[in-house]
């Protein structure tokens, strides 16, 4: 057997453009994951029961179930209902809502390491409620879950190869259709799989550097 890069390379530039729309549709999924996350750990630690067993029952049940069932069940099971969605639109709602139920946990679990002495602290040298928030809540939530929001990034960047299955045209789907063209699959998987390398160390040097200048926390650099 001969390796031929030669002949895959021509596929490079299509790869690239998957690349970067899977780059978009983990960082898109996971902002709003962020914002579903805060609004849980927020209703979860500070709300009443009731909304506490709502927010309790959503992340029981999406960090129970596989993401790839619960992309099926929006793109296979809605259209029952009346509700089609796109293979993107699909895509873009199973990562949120699967990410906004770990990142749901992640936040609750920095709103807990909160020391009520700091808090206390705040209070007695005359704070108001927001300069608290901004002063002392804020710097030490963010330190303290950073580098794992860094981490749940990383993941649901590699987790976009499941969009290759619903026809999402990113990395994965174009390595499967360049594949199918050539039939070097050897050459095809292992560029694919470099440029996966490549996209996690550039993210990760990335949020590396902005957590070390923005909040100087140390996150994951490779």
């Amino acid at each position: 057997m001969t390796l031929q890069y030669g002949q895959v390379l021509r596929y490079l530039p299509d790869f690239l453009i998957g690349a970067a729309i899977s780059l978009v549709i983990a960082l898109v999924a996971f902002a709003l994951g962020l914002l579903i996350g805060l609004v849980g750990a927020s209703v979860m630690t500070y709300g009443p029961r009731m909304a506490r067993w709502g927010v309790r029952a959503y992340v029981s049940f999406f960090t129970n179930t596989p993401q790839l069932v619960q992309i099926f069940f929006l793109f296979f099971a809605l259209p029952e209902f009346g509700i089609l969605l796109s293979p993107v639109q699909a895509v873009l709602i199973g990562m949120t809502l699967n990410a906004g139920a770990y990142l749901t946990e992640i936040q609750r679990a920095g709103f807990q390491s909160l020391p009520q002495a700091e808090i206390d602290a705040a209070e007695t040298l005359g704070f108001t409620r927001v300069q608290t928030v901004r002063h002392v809540i804020a710097p030490h939530i963010i330190k303290a879950l950073y580098p794992s929001l860094s981490n749940q990034y990383i993941i649901m960047t590699l987790g976009t190869s499941m969009a290759a299955i619903f026809g999402v045209e990113e990395l994965t789907a174009r390595a499967l259709n360049a594949n199918a063209i050539s039939f070097r699959s050897i050459e095809i998987f292992s560029l694919t799989a470099l440029i996966y390398i490549g996209l996690t160390i550039i993210a990760s040097a990335i949020l590396y550097t902005f957590g070390r200048l923005a909040f100087r926390v140390k996150a994951r650099a490779f």
